[in-house]
């Protein structure tokens, strides 16, 4: 991606124009965070710790309290944090990627300044967390299951996963690209939703195979008991950041400094 000085608002498209991707892609963007990883290990470790706190935070409360509800409250919850997390890590790589040291209070800077975008951010993905909560407990409500009927179970089961699956695509498609965009240029929420979305229906097969790619990793993280995802998840989110920059060009936008 080229980098240039913002242009009048009236002559910026509405989506931000992309690039059109291999299947090559995300291997390309997994060498490039791991790259990242190992030229700035001490805040990959400090990121990492609070990823795995915050994600045993909720796990240990959502134990407790023993409700799907619940849980999906103590998640939004967590969204209003998440974004922040994320945008510290992506300062990372940007840092590294104009030839600078990565420091820890540029992270703080940043995340203050885009502090009301990742706020409308949040806000969106609370309401689609409420949301995907509600569709579960209607699809209880609506298809009961005691347990006793084995293929009433696998239907349930099926059901359940295509609800939850709309609602995961519909988040990996406004997010994947989108907070990357807001932590580097002086855009609002909803174009860099939007343009997030447009990038994902025009590369399908990629974004596809990177989802998998997401999904297959922080699985991984999940089975090592939460420790591994203070690894993966600044890996990813490095990633992602490479992914951002090949993917869309948005030097039509003001660098945030």
């Amino acid at each position: 991606m080229t980098e240039g000085s913002s242009t009048e608002p009236a002559a910026r498209p509405f989506v931000v124009p992309c690039a059109d991707l291999d299947n090559g892609a995300p291997w390309r963007w997994l060498r490039a965070g791991w790259r990242d990883l190992r030229r700035a290990p001490g805040l990959t470790l400090l990121f990492g710790t609070v990823i795995v706190l915050v994600s045993l935070g909720i796990s240990w409360l959502a134990y407790l309290l023993g409700r799907f509800a619940l849980l999906a409250t103590l998640l939004s919850g967590f969204v209003f944090v998440a974004p922040l997390i994320c945008v510290g890590l992506y300062c990372v790589s940007r840092a590294l990627e104009q030839g600078r040291t990565p420091r820890l209070r540029d992270s703080f800077v940043l995340a203050k300044r885009v502090l009301g975008q990742a706020g409308v951010y949040a806000l969106g993905q609370g309401v689609i967390i409420l949301l995907w909560s509600r569709a579960g407990m209607m699809v209880s409500a609506f298809f009961p299951f005691d347990g006793s009927d084995p293929p009433a179970f696998w239907e349930f089961l099926a059901l359940g996963s295509a609800v939850g699956a709309v609602f995961a695509t519909l988040t990996f498609a406004v997010t994947v690209f989108s907070l990357p965009m807001i932590a580097d240029r002086d855009v609002d929420m909803v174009t860099a939703a939007v343009s997030s979305v447009h990038a994902v229906m025009r590369n399908k097969r990629v974004m596809v195979l990177w989802g998998l790619v997401l999904v297959t990793l922080t699985a991984m993280g999940f089975a090592t008991a939460l420790l591994g995802l203070g690894l993966l998840m600044p890996w990813l989110a490095y990633a992602s950041w490479h992914g951002y920059r090949e993917t869309l060009d948005a030097s039509a936008w003001a660098a945030l400094e």
